[in-house]
Formats: structure tokens, C-alpha cells, sequence
């Protein structure tokens, strides 16, 4: 049993929950004084939870912090920002079965106030990682000017969340975009056929994702693949699409699962049944790649909570194989001064998912065991599985947002992504 604490589904008031082990299955559970008891899956799979975690203190099983009602990033946040999300439009010409947006068709913010939440944003970060989203943020014409901006305000890098429509129609825009400083294309897809897309997005789309990491290609760009994973509907296809990811490298960095989670336009308390969790990812992972990446390549994030996400480093060698360069079962090095972790992977997912250097998109030549060869295969051929699993009203843990380095902006706050998008959830 593990203490902590998390909302109530139904009136988000803060309640105390604690995790527990059902036949090899692992549970969050509550009560609510006024809406009554609550058990949603939280871990599942061949891999105990215990074994993936390690031990850990109840650091979330305290009262009175007001986490998550009047959430920022107060003194008993654990961590600064790595990657802060900007919101730049409410408008999209998608309308996605699974979204975290509400997708409100508002008229966008002026240019002026996006500069000036960009320029607090890097002030208050040291210029994190910046994730320009929405909605789809390129139905502004002025994304060019937006990105050139964050640029001018320090921030290291600048990701472009979208669902890849107008970068695969109109590659003068996309040009422009790279032209302003666009590092990296953070690309909805969902599968390798378009049933999965008439199902979770209205409508097919495998031809408009090829297209846009095509165009990407032509710009030098680099391009992350992000599921949804949703069971029933797409989870079969993890092997495909990480076979589908290595196809395209050098331009597709990497593939970023994101189990579903029922906030924004699913309001409904889900089921068991309809939870993916971590460890059946990780087992989905090896299983349906026939182990081309090794379960010991696939690592805690050291940087949020590890039920929060997992990592894998790889090179892409032809014909469709990979060196793994993560291993859990190695210690890590030690260091008297190691910098703020946030800081770290800042660096570390804003390195690796950058398109390669100019000339260094094709094969390397150089034996990948010498010294030489093995750094021009790392910046040429880098590839990358991570995975970001949100929380929602039915099992949101205090502890784990308390490690969240992922922020949205908001009224010149800084809140962690899980405690944004909070919602209440329908019995």
C-alpha cells in the first residue's frame, strides 16, 4: 500500500487515496464523502510496478497544500521547467474524438500579448523548451513571427505541436517556419492505416502525415511521431509505428506514446478496460517489435515521476535494426554537481528530437565501434521511444504532479500539464 492523495472525479475536491496490488494488477483508490468510492487501474503488465518505480517515499500523502486547486509551481514543487506549453489558438480544422483541448473556435490572441507571454515565459524558465499548441496552431499566419519571437526571448528550442495538415499542403509555410526557427515538428500519428484515423479523428489522414514528414525532410527538420494510444482501437500498432518511425530516419527523431487519458472532450469516468497504462506499453513495446528494443533499453523518467514516463535511446542502423544506447541496469555516472534535472532533459529530448545537423542526414560510413564513427551514427541516425502518461480526475496522484516538469502558461503562471487540463468526470 502507497498513501497519497488525489481528487475526487466527480468534485475535484483533494481526498486521500492510496495504491494498492489487486491479483498483480495495480489500483488507486479513494473515497469521497459526498460521491462514494473510487478504484481506477493505474499499472498493469508483466513487470511488477515496484520493480519499475523503485522505492519511493509517500511524498503526496500530506493535507492542506491545496494541490491541485491553486496549482503553480509553489515551494513544494519538485521540479523548474523543462518544456513549457503556450496555447497560441483555440481553433483547429480537426475535430479529434480524443483531445485534452476543448477546441473552442475563439478568436485568437493578438500577436503583441503571444510576444509578451513569451517573453515572461522565458524569464521565468531560463528559456525552457518551448511547445507552441493549441488548437492547431498553424491556422495562424503569424506562427513565423511567434516562433521568431521565442527565438529573440532566449528560449532554447521551440516545438511545433500540430497535426501536420498545413505543413503537408503548403510547403512555402513550413519553410517559413523552419526560416524563423523551428526545431522540432511534434506530429500527430495515430497508426499506419486510416480506419485508426476515421475513428479517433473523423476522418483519413495516413497520406496528409506522409506528405507533411516529407516536407519536413525537405527542410531538415526534425519530426517526433505522437499516438494517442487508445485500447481497442490503435494499441495493436506500436511495432508498426516504431517500424514505421525508423523507416523515416534521419527526419523522424523519434515515436512519443501517449496512452489516453479522459479529460477535455471525454468527460465520461472510463473503465478499467478502457485505461493503457505503462506497463502493458512497455510489454506492447518488446512484444510486438519481437525485441528489436530491448525491455532494458526502455528507462524511468529520471526527471518527472516514473509512472509519468519512460524513455529509450537508440542509433537507427539500416534495415530497420537499432543500437540501443539506454540500459536501466547500468548505474548512472556520478557527479558531485549534476545540473537541475528539468535542465537535463531539456537538453536531452531538445538534442535528440532537432533534425541532424546540415550533411549529416545520410548513413555514416564510419565503423559506429570507433570513437569517430560512433558519434557521426549518434548525430546522424539518433532515434528515441518516450512516452508521457497523463492523469486525469479518476487517477490523478499529487505525487506525481509534484515532479512535473511539463508546465502550461496561463495568466503569467506556470501549471503543471496534468493540473491545466483537470476536469470533472461524469459517473
Amino acid at each position: 500500500m502507497h498513501r497519497t492523495t488525489s481528487v475526487c472525479p466527480v468534485c475535484l475536491k483533494p481526498i486521500p487515496a492510496v495504491r494498492v496490488e489487486r491479483d498483480g494488477r495495480y489500483v488507486q483508490e479513494k473515497t469521497c464523502p459526498e460521491h462514494g468510492d473510487f478504484s481506477t487501474l493505474v499499472w498493469q503488465g508483466s513487470e511488477a510496478l515496484e520493480d519499475w518505480t523503485g522505492p519511493r517515499e509517500e511524498t503526496g500523502a500530506e493535507d492542506g497544500l491545496g494541490c491541485p486547486q491553486d496549482c503553480g509551481l509553489c515551494g513544494n514543487h519538485l521540479r523548474t521547467t523543462c518544456c513549457a506549453l503556450l496555447e497560441v489558438t483555440g481553433r483547429c480544422n480537426l475535430h479529434c474524438r480524443f483531445c485534452f483541448a476543448d477546441g473552442a473556435q475563439t478568436q485568437d490572441p493578438p500577436l503583441e500579448r503571444v510576444k509578451g507571454w513569451i517573453d515572461d515565459i522565458a524569464r521565468q524558465t531560463g528559456g525552457a523548451l518551448l511547445q507552441l499548441s493549441g488548437g492547431e496552431p498553424t491556422l495562424r499566419d503569424d506562427l513565423p513571427e511567434i516562433i521568431a519571437c521565442a527565438k529573440r526571448a532566449g528560449c532554447r528550442y521551440v516545438q511545433l505541436n500540430t497535426n501536420g495538415l498545413r505543413l503537408a499542403e503548403e510547403p512555402d509555410y513550413l519553410r517559413a517556419l523552419v526560416q524563423s526557427g523551428l526545431d522540432i515538428v511534434f506530429l500527430q500519428f495515430d497508426g499506419v492505416d486510416d480506419e485508426i484515423y476515421r475513428t479517433l479523428r473523423g476522418r483519413a489522414l495516413l497520406k496528409d502525415k506522409g506528405a507533411a514528414i516529407l516536407a519536413c525532410a525537405g527542410e531538415n527538420v526534425g519530426v517526433v511521431l505522437v499516438p494517442t494510444l487508445v485500447p481497442g482501437v490503435n494499441t495493436h500498432q506500436i511495432g508498426d509505428i516504431l517500424r514505421f518511425g525508423l523507416a523515416w530516419s534521419p527526419t523522424v527523431r523519434g515515436v512519443h506514446f501517449q496512452p489516453v487519458s479522459y479529460f477535455g472532450r471525454v468527460p465520461q469516468l472510463p473503465e478499467d478496460g478502457q485505461r493503457y497504462t505503462m506497463g502493458q506499453l512497455l510489454d506492447d513495446i518488446v512484444e510486438q517489435t519481437g525485441g528489436l528494443f530491448p525491455r532494458e533499453s526502455l528507462v524511468p523518467s529520471s526527471c518527472d515521476h516514473p509512472l509519468c514516463g519512460l524513455h529509450g535511446d537508440y542509433i537507427a542502423l539500416p534495415k530497420g535494426e537499432v543500437y540501443p544506447l539506454s540500459n536501466r541496469n547500468r548505474p548512472p555516472a556520478p557527479c558531485c554537481c549534476a545540473p537541475d534535472p528539468a535542465q537535463q532533459n531539456r537538453e536531452y529530448i531538445g538534442s535528440r528530437w532537432s533534425g541532424p545537423e546540415e550533411g549529416c542526414c545520410c548513413t555514416p560510413e564510419a565503423d559506429i565501434h570507433s570513437l569517430d564513427g560512433f558519434l557521426q551514427w549518434k548525430q546522424a541516425r539518433g532515434f528515441t521511444i518516450t512516452s508521457m502518461n497523463f492523469q486525469d480526475a479518476g487517477n490523478l496522484d499529487v505525487e506525481r504532479l509534484r515532479q512535473c516538469s511539463l508546465h502550461v502558461y496561463r495568466d503569467g503562471k506556470l501549471i503543471p500539464f496534468c493540473a491545466a487540463y483537470l476536469s470533472p468526470l461524469a459517473l
